[in-house]
C-alpha cells in the first residue's frame, strides 16, 4: 500500500525537497541578508560540487566492497567498472563546472572574499574522504595539509564538526580502493600458475627474469639505433637506457623480491588480448581513467583560481594555487601507472605458458 493517504500524490517538488534545497543559498546558517548573483553562483556551485562527491563516496565505496574479498567472482568486475565509470564521468563534469565559475571575475569576488574568513576548501570532510577511501596517505599529501589534525582542531572549537571528524576517522581505518587492487592483482594467474600453487614462486619468478631479458634485448637494438640519429651523445643514451631496465627491476623486485601485484599487473598488461584478461584489463583501465579524470578536475581548479585571485595566499591560509598545483601531482594508483614505462611491444614478449588457462571454457 502507499505510504499517501487517499487522495495525496507524490509531486516533483516533494521528492527533490526543493523548498529547502532552495533555501541553503544565504551563504550563512541564519543570515537574512541578501546576497548578490556573483555570491549566489558561488554557493550553488560548491554546493553542487558537495552533492556530486556524496554520491562518488558511495560509488566507491560500492566499488571497494565488490573488489574486497579473498575471491572475486568474474561477474562483479563488470559491476566494478560501472561505478568506476561513473565516477569518472562525474568528475569530468565537475572539472567543467570550474568554466561556470570562471564567469566570475577578479573584482567580482573581491566583492564578497572577506566573508569567507577563513573557510577553505580544503575543509570539505567529503573531498579529504573520497581521497582517503581512494587510498592517498597522508606521507603523499603536500606538506602541513593533514585533513584528520586539521579536523580535530575544528571539532575542538565547535562540535558541528564532529561528524567531518568522526567519518575521516572511520574512513581511515577502513582498506581502501588502493588496498583492495592491490591484493586482487596479486592473486592474478601468471603464466597459468595461481598464488596457491606449490611452485608458483618459482613460476613468477621465471616470467620476470624472461621479461626483463626481453628488455634488455630490446634496448639494446633501440639504443643502437638511437645513437646513430640522435643528437645525444652516446654516454648520455646508454645511460638513460640503463635506467631504464634499472627503473623496471626495482619496480618488479623492490628490496630484491618479486612483488607479485606488480608481476600480476605487468601480465595483465602484457597478454591483455587473452579472453581471460578481458575484463581485468578493463578494470585496471578503469581505475586509470578514474585518476586522470581526478587529475585533470584538480588541474582546471588550479586554473580557475589563478585566473580570479592570482597567486595571493588562500583563504585558510594555504599557498593558495601553488598549493593546488601541488595536489595534481598526487597519484594514487602508482603502479598502475609505473607499469606502463616498462611494457614492450607483443612479438617481444616471452611465450605464454599454460595458455589454455585465459582461453573461454568449451564446457
Amino acid at each position: 500500500m502507499s505510504s499517501y493517504t487517499s487522495g495525496d500524490r507524490l509531486t516533483y517538488s516533494e521528492y527533490l525537497r526543493l523548498t529547502e534545497l532552495l533555501d541553503l543559498q544565504s551563504g550563512e546558517k541564519g543570515c537574512t541578508r541578501e546576497i548578490n548573483n556573483d555570491e549566489t553562483h558561488f554557493i550553488i556551485i560548491h554546493q553542487i560540487f558537495e552533492l556530486w562527491f556524496k554520491l562518488i563516496l558511495s560509488e566507491l565505496r560500492c566499488a571497494r566492497d565488490l573488489l574486497m574479498g579473498s575471491h572475486v567472482e568474474e561477474s562483479k568486475i563488470p559491476k566494478i567498472v560501472q561505478h568506476l565509470n561513473r565516477v569518472t564521468e562525474i568528475c569530468r563534469l565537475m572539472a567543467n563546472q570550474w568554466k561556470v565559475m570562471e564567469t566570475l571575475t577578479p573584482q567580482d569576488f573581491l566583492v564578497f572574499r572577506d566573508k569567507l574568513g577563513t573557510a577553505s576548501g580544503f575543509e570539505s570532510w567529503q573531498m579529504r574522504e573520497l581521497e582517503i577511501l581512494m587510498g592517498l596517505k597522508n606521507n603523499d599529501r603536500n606538506k602541513g595539509m593533514d585533513p584528520l589534525s586539521h579536523y580535530r582542531k575544528l571539532a575542538d572549537e565547535n562540535p558541528i564538526y564532529l561528524q567531518g571528524l568522526n567519518q575521516l576517522e572511520k574512513t581511515i581505518k577502513e582498506p581502501s580502493l588502493d588496498d583492495v587492487l592491490q591484493q586482487w592483482l596479486e592473486r592474478t594467474p601468471i603464466q597459468g600458475s595461481f598464488i596457491t600453487d606449490e611452485n608458483d614462486q618459482e613460476l613468477v619468478n621465471d616470467f620476470v627474469n624472461e621479461y626483463l631479458d626481453a628488455m634488455i634485448k630490446l634496448n639494446k637494438k633501440s639504443l643502437e639505433i638511437t645513437s646513430e640519429h640522435s643528437s645525444v651523445d652516446k654516454k648520455t643514451l646508454e645511460d638513460r637506457f640503463n635506467a631504464n631496465i634499472k627503473s623496471a627491476e626495482e619496480y618488479l623486485r623492490p628490496e630484491g623480491e618479486t612483488n607479485r601485484s606488480r608481476a600480476g599487473l605487468l601480465f595483465i598488461e602484457a597478454y591483455r588480448d587473452l579472453p581471460l584478461l578481458a575484463w581485468p584489463r578493463k578494470l585496471i583501465d578503469s581505475f586509470v581513467e578514474l585518476e586522470e579524470s581526478m587529475v585533470l578536475f584538480r588541474t582546471h581548479h588550479a586554473r580557475m583560481v589563478e585566473r580570479i585571485i592570482g597567486r595571493r595566499v588562500g583563504t585558510g591560509g594555504s599557498s593558495g594555487v601553488d598549493y593546488l598545483d601541488a595536489t595534481t601531482k598526487y597519484r594514487i594508483f602508482k603502479d598502475l601507472w609505473g607499469v606502463r614505462t616498462i611494457l614492450i611491444k607483443n612479438s617481444a614478449l616471452p611465450p605464454i605458458k599454460n595458455q589454455e588457462t585465459y582461453g573461454f571454457s568449451n564446457k
